[in-house]
C-alpha cells in the first residue's frame, strides 16, 4: 500500500480539516494492497452541535474507507466538498457515536445510500467496514457513473466520430424519446451547468430544441441574441469567444454562415462546442436526429438505400448525413441538377443521379433539401417553378420509390417548390416525427458532452 505524503492530506481536507491515514495492519484488519482506511478528525467545534444543543461538542469522528480507481470523487462533510485524491474512491462512511449532527457529516457515494453503523469502537467499525456485504463496500465502480459516449470534448461534425459513438448517441437518445412522451420531462444531468446557445443565424427548429434540451436535462440556459450582441457592433468572432469563455460556460451550442467558424471557437474556449451548423460545412446533431428517425422507423441503417434530392451544394444537412449513412452501412444516392451538386460529388463515395426518376427508383427513403437562396450567389436553377417540375416531390415521383419508402425533410420546407403538400402530409412522411427526434437527440450529445467536462455528468 502506498502511504499518502503530507501534499496529499493537504488535498484531501479544505479549511480547518486535518486527515490521518491509519494502517489497516495497525489494527488487526486485513484488506487487499488496493485499499486502506482514512481517518478525518475535523479540529473545530461543530456549529450545527452547538446550535442545536447549546453545547459545545467537537463534531463526530468520520472514518472513510477508499479502494483505489481511475475515478477522482468526492464526499460531503459540512456542507462542504472533500476531494478524494486521484486514484482512489470513497466506498463507505463510519460515523461515530455522540453527537447529534451525525447524519450530516458524511454522505456516501455509492449508488444507494449506506447503512449507518451502531456505536461500535473505532477499531469495530473499521473492521465491521473492512468485512461489510460486498455489495456494501467492495463496489469497483458506482453504477450510477455515467458511460463514456463521446471520445472527444467537442461536437463539430459527424466526420469526427465513428459508427460506434455514432450507434451510443442513438442508443441514449432512445430513451430520452421515452422520457419526451411522460407527463414529467425534467432531468438533473447537467444540474449546475451553463449552456449557451448562440446564434448567428435564423433558427426556429435547431434553436428551441437545443433550448429545451437543455432545460429538460436542468441546465442554466442562456439564448445570446446577436443582433443585441456587441457583434452587430462589430466585434468578431474571436473577441465574442474570449468574452463568453470568461463566464465559464460549460457548454456552448453555435450556429454560424461561415464554414469552419465552430472549430474555431473550440480552439479559443475552455468548453464544450457542439456545432449547430456552420455555413455549408456540417450540421451533425441534424443527420443524427434523421438516423434515428430511419431506425425507430425501420429498424435499421445498413443495407438501406437513401436519395438525398435537391440542393446538395449549399447544405451541411447533405454532407453531414453523408458521413452518418455511409458509416453506418447505408447505400446513398445524390439527386440533383448538376448546378446543384457540389464540386467532386462523384468522390464521396455515393451514386450520382442527374434525372430524379432514375434516382428514386426502388429506395428506402427520400430526403428532400429546400433551395438555400440565401447561399446562392447568381442564379442555379431558371425559376422555381420549372426546378419543381423537374426536381420537386410529388406522388408520381414518389410511386419509384419503394412502396413503403419514406419521406424526409430537414426543414424549413417550401411547399410547391422542392415538395409537393400532398406528399408533405401524406402517410409516408415522417417530417414531423424529424422533430420531435431533434429534442432527444439534443438532449443526447449534451449528456454525452457533460461527461467528459470537470466532474462529469450527474447521470
Amino acid at each position: 500500500m502506498q502511504p499518502l505524503t503530507r501534499a496529499d492530506r493537504h488535498q484531501f481536507m479544505p479549511g480547518r480539516m486535518e486527515l490521518d491515514l491509519i494502517e489497516p495492519e495497525a489494527l488487526g484488519i486485513e484488506l487487499p494492497e488496493h485499499r486502506c482506511v482514512l481517518i478525518c478528525q475535523p479540529c473545530k467545534v461543530c456549529r450545527m452541535c452547538t446550535a442545536s444543543s447549546g453545547a459545545k461538542r467537537r463534531q463526530a469522528l468520520v472514518g472513510v474507507l477508499a479502494e483505489r480507481c481511475g475515478d477522482t470523487l468526492e464526499c460531503v462533510v459540512r456542507g462542504k466538498k472533500i476531494h478524494i485524491a486521484k486514484g482512489w474512491r470513497l466506498v463507505q462512511n463510519l460515523m461515530c457515536r455522540g453527537t447529534k449532527c451525525c447524519g450530516h457529516v458524511a454522505t456516501s457515494l455509492g449508488p444507494h445510500p449506506l447503512p449507518s453503523l451502531p456505536h461500535f469502537s473505532r477499531a469495530q467499525r473499521l473492521l465491521i467496514a473492512a468485512t461489510a456485504p460486498i455489495d456494501l463496500v467492495l463496489m469497483t465502480k458506482p453504477t450510477n457513473c455515467p458511460k463514456t459516449i463521446l471520445h472527444g470534448q467537442h461536437l463539430l461534425g459527424i466526420e469526427d466520430i465513428g459508427p460506434g459513438e455514432i450507434t451510443a448517441l442513438l442508443d441514449l437518445a432512445e430513451r430520452y424519446v421515452e422520457l419526451n412522451r411522460q407527463t414529467e420531462k425534467k432531468q438533473s444531468v447537467l444540474r449546475g451547468r451553463t449552456h449557451i446557445n448562440l446564434f448567428f443565424e435564423a433558427s426556429t427548429r435547431t434553436q428551441s430544441s437545443f433550448e429545451l434540451a437543455g432545460k429538460r436535462l436542468g441546465a442554466d440556459v442562456m439564448n445570446m441574441s446577436v443582433k443585441g450582441s456587441s457583434v452587430a457592433k462589430g466585434e468578431t468572432l474571436i473577441d465574442t469567444a474570449v468574452t463568453l469563455n470568461a463566464m465559464h460556460p460549460d457548454i456552448l451550442v453555435i450556429r454560424h454562415h461561415a464554414s469552419g467558424a465552430a472549430e474555431l471557437l473550440a480552439q479559443k474556449v475552455g468548453c464544450a462546442v457542439v456545432n449547430a451548423g456552420d455555413g455549408q460545412h456540417e450540421h451533425p446533431t441534424q443527420a443524427l436526429l434523421d438516423a434515428l428517425t430511419i431506425r425507430r422507423r425501420l429498424g435499421k441503417l445498413q443495407g438501406l438505400t437513401v436519395a438525398i434530392c435537391g440542393d446538395i451544394a449549399h447544405s451541411r444537412v447533405a454532407r453531414s448525413n453523408i458521413h452518418l449513412l455511409q458509416k453506418m452501412g447505408a447505400y446513398v444516392r445524390l439527386v440533383a441538377p448538376s448546378t446543384l451538386l457540389p464540386a467532386g460529388a462523384d468522390r464521396l463515395g455515393a451514386e450520382v443521379f442527374h434525372d430524379m426518376r432514375e434516382g428514386l427508383a426502388g429506395v428506402d427513403i427520400v430526403m428532400m433539401l429546400r433551395l438555400q437562396m440565401e447561399r446562392m450567389n447568381g442564379s442555379f436553377v431558371p425559376s422555381t417553378r420549372e426546378y419543381y417540375r423537374f426536381w420537386g416531390l410529388d406522388a408520381d415521383k414518389l410511386s419509384l420509390a419503394k412502396p413503403d419508402a419514406l419521406v424526409m425533410h430537414p426543414g424549413p420546407m417550401n411547399r410547391g417548390v422542392e415538395i409537393d403538400s400532398e406528399v408533405a402530409d401524406g402517410v409516408q412522411s415522417v417530417i414531423r416525427e424529424q422533430v420531435e427526434m431533434g429534442v432527444a437527440v439534443r438532449m443526447a450529445v449534451l449528456d454525452a458532452l457533460s461527461r467528459n467536462l470537470p466532474g462529469g455528468g450527474n447521470a
